[in-house]
Formats: structure tokens, sequence, C-alpha cells
């Protein structure tokens, strides 16, 4: 089969708006961690499920993958016994959304990762690299800023998905993650200056 000139041309233009729509939409530690979604619409009883909708499940059980250990660091690696207390925090309350993430992906056939992103995984190896103060003020910063970027997506999907099952679980995360935000922001230690800004 032989294509002309125009077609090949066609063609080549198409392959090259792919590349770059992926590029330009799909985040960095999700591209590299090979983590991509589908973009279709399920149907389900609960409600229809939508890409937001799973990709609030992936990013759930993927702040569970690096929180978790984290705060289990804090209890022999912080000076400070408000990080131990936070870190403590983190554990309880990320151990039971994680259960809570994977029961729910199981019902919805919504695939999750079992290995932090590439961004979680350098956090994380920053703090085990360190101890006492440094690790105190590494643990605040790392998480508070995760927490705030998490926190646009939990708080979009509760407010505009049309799955029930979604809706709720999105009620209680939100509510964690904003418990957690105030709570990193209670040992002293958040850089706020690395936060992004706001956008109007």
């Amino acid at each position: 089969m032989r294509f002309r000139f125009g077609e090949l041309l066609v063609f080549g233009v198409f392959l090259l708006a792919a590349a770059v729509a992926v590029i330009v939409v799909v985040p960095r530690g999700e591209a590299q961690a090979g983590w991509t979604q589908t973009q279709a619409i399920q149907q389900t009883r609960w409600g229809p499920l939508s890409p937001a909708d799973r990709d609030l499940l992936v990013r759930v059980r993927w702040a569970g993958l690096w929180e978790i250990p984290a705060g289990r660091w804090a209890q022999d690696r912080a000076a400070s016994e408000k990080v131990k207390d936070v870190g403590m925090h983190l554990v309880t309350d990320h151990t039971k959304l994680d259960a809570e993430v994977r029961e729910l992906a199981a019902k919805l056939g919504v695939p999750l990762p079992d290995q932090p992103n590439p961004d979680q995984r350098h956090w994380l190896d920053e703090m085990s690299a360190s101890r006492g103060a440094d690790f105190d003020r590494i643990f605040a910063d790392r998480l508070r800023g995760a927490h705030g970027k998490v926190f646009t997506v939990v708080s979009a999907v509760r407010a505009g998905t049309r799955n029930e099952l979604i809706r709720a679980f999105a009620t209680r995360a939100v509510n964690v993650v904003m418990k957690h935000m105030s709570l990193l922001e209670s040992t002293g230690l958040v850089d706020y200056s690395t936060l992004p800004t706001p956008s109007v």
C-alpha cells in the first residue's frame, strides 16, 4: 500500500500533536512512573466514573505510599516532639484512608499504583538521609507542599463528581488533607515562601 505525500504529512502532524499533548497534559511524576489512566467516562451503578474520579483514587493511594513511611520515620529521626506527633497522625489517618481507597478502587475497577511516584521517592530519599532538626524541616516542607497540591485535586473532585461513592470518599479525604495541612503548619517549620502562589 502506498501513501501519498499529503497523507504522510497529515499523519506526521497528528503524531506530533499527540506527543505534545502527552508531554503537556501528563504531570512529570506520572509520566516517569508510566502511570496513566484512561480518559473515558465509565458508567457504574453509583453514577459515572470520570478520569478525574480515577485520578483522585490514584493520588490518594500514592499519598499513603510515601506518607506512611515518612510518618514512621519521624518517630526515630525527628528532633521535635511535635513532628513525631504529626507523624503518628499521618500514619494512623493514611493507613485508614489507604485501606478505604484500595477497597473503593477494587469495587470500581480502578487499577492503583504499588510504589510511590518519582517525586515522592525523591522526598523519601531526602528524609532517609537526614536526622534531627534537618529531618524536621524536610518533613514539614515536603509534606505540607504535597498536601497543598493534593488538596486542590480532592476538593475539585468533591465539588464536581457525579459518582456517589467518589463523592463520599472525597468528602472524607478532603477533611484528612485539611487536618494534615493544619498539623504540619502547627510545627512552625513550614517555609511558606516555597508554596505555590494561589492563582485567580
